[in-house]
């Protein structure tokens, strides 16, 4: 749930954490040299993940998860029920699947989405490419698969405006998700994970996050992961407010979607 990057400025509050001008990419050049710079995330230091938040940054992102997700589901019912017409009418299955997904400190949860696949297709084309994108995280760039024969025609376009993530609301609401933070991981993802990318995990999956609406489909592996860990380092009320306001014009562009 990406967007057209924006000029380095203090309009990100997480800007402060880009490497000085002039000094080289931490983990080399993004294969396509017509990328427009966005702000890099320094290098991971050893040790523990830090988790930022005030003492009351918890309780109270929970409880505006809640309402807002809470809202939401019920704004965007007829919505779904009509997208979720036009997946059946298209292919055969169900509308609606839930994917094992990994959540914070590593626990499985059943992540709902519409489905955009069709049913008769395994997920070795997916496996594959994703180790290919973590054995290679600090040179290729982290986007879809482009092409994926799996993908059916209406598939594509909720894809490409983030519409088969509605259902996670629900994740949301029920405390699986938050409606700010990294993307949950299939589990295969997490198996080739290097130990310092693990720390995606600290925190509850989001609905959207820094990297989607920065980053998304633009940058390597690596920096989306240093992305995630500089969120979770940083979060606040007002970092989530920021995200969640940038996330509008992220889902429009459609940049990484897709």
């Amino acid at each position: 749930m990406s967007a057209p990057r924006p000029s380095q400025d203090a309009e990100s509050p997480l800007l402060g954490s880009s490497l000085p001008p002039g000094e080289p990419h931490p983990s080399g050049p993004l294969p396509t040299p017509a990328t427009p710079a966005i702000p890099v995330i320094a290098a991971i230091p050893a040790g523990p993940v830090k988790v930022g938040g005030s003492r009351v940054y918890v309780p109270v992102k929970r409880l505006i998860d809640l309402v807002l997700a809470g809202i939401g589901l019920v704004l965007t019912l007829p919505l779904l029920g009509l997208l979720a017409l036009l997946v059946k009418l298209e292919s055969k299955g169900p509308a609606m699947y839930a994917a094992e997904r990994v959540g914070e400190n590593g626990r499985h949860f059943a992540c709902h989405k519409l489905r955009t696949m069709r049913t008769d297709m395994d997920d070795s084309i997916h496996r594959e490419y994703l180790r290919y994108l973590i054995a290679n995280s600090g040179s290729v760039v982290a986007e879809r698969i482009r092409d994926d024969p799996r993908i059916t025609r209406v598939g594509r376009w909720l894809r490409k405006s983030s519409l088969d993530e509605l259902p996670q609301l629900w994740n949301v609401v029920r405390g699986e998700m938050s409606l700010v933070g990294p993307r949950p991981p299939l589990p295969y993802e997490v198996e080739c994970y290097q130990p310092w990318q693990m720390g995606r995990l600290a925190v509850r999956p989001g609905l959207t996050g820094y990297w989607q609406v920065l980053g998304r489909g633009q940058v390597t592996f690596d920096d989306m992961c240093r992305m995630d860990l500089r969120y979770i380092e940083k979060r606040s009320v007002a970092l989530d407010a920021w995200v969640l306001l940038k996330t509008p014009l992220a889902v429009v562009s459609r940049r990484g979607a897709g």
